[in-house]
């Protein structure tokens, strides 16, 4: 069997999880075996957070919709109720920037649907 060097595939694998690993503290950065471990893991944290944040937004919105709604009389359910049955096909993204931004534009919205 003939012999195989594997110095240059070898270390292009170690270069390339030790750059990820840029920036973690003590040993996490520095010794491969280590490093290996933690890279995992952060890539699975961000994998978890990705997911995280469409969540954590969407709380966002609807906490300044039900806020934004009680100033006109209405909760947070009863807006979305009534949107729906208006038929208005804004998303709750979009009507959290309104409300924030333009006013005017959100009370017409209201109006519309009352």
């Amino acid at each position: 069997m003939t012999r195989v060097k594997r110095g240059n595939v070898a270390r292009k694998r170690r270069k390339k999880v030790l750059k990820l690993a840029k920036g973690f503290r003590g040993a996490h950065s520095n010794l491969f075996r280590i490093a290996k471990q933690q890279v995992v893991k952060s890539l699975r944290y961000a994998y978890v957070g990705r997911k995280r944040k469409k969540r954590d937004f969407r709380r966002l919105w609807i906490v300044r919709l039900n806020a934004v709604a009680r100033e006109y009389g209405l909760n947070y359910s009863q807006l979305i109720s009534k949107l729906k049955q208006s038929k208005i096909g804004l998303n709750r993204k979009m009507l959290s920037q309104l409300s924030i931004l333009d006013e005017g534009a959100f009370s017409k919205i209201i109006d519309s649907i009352n």
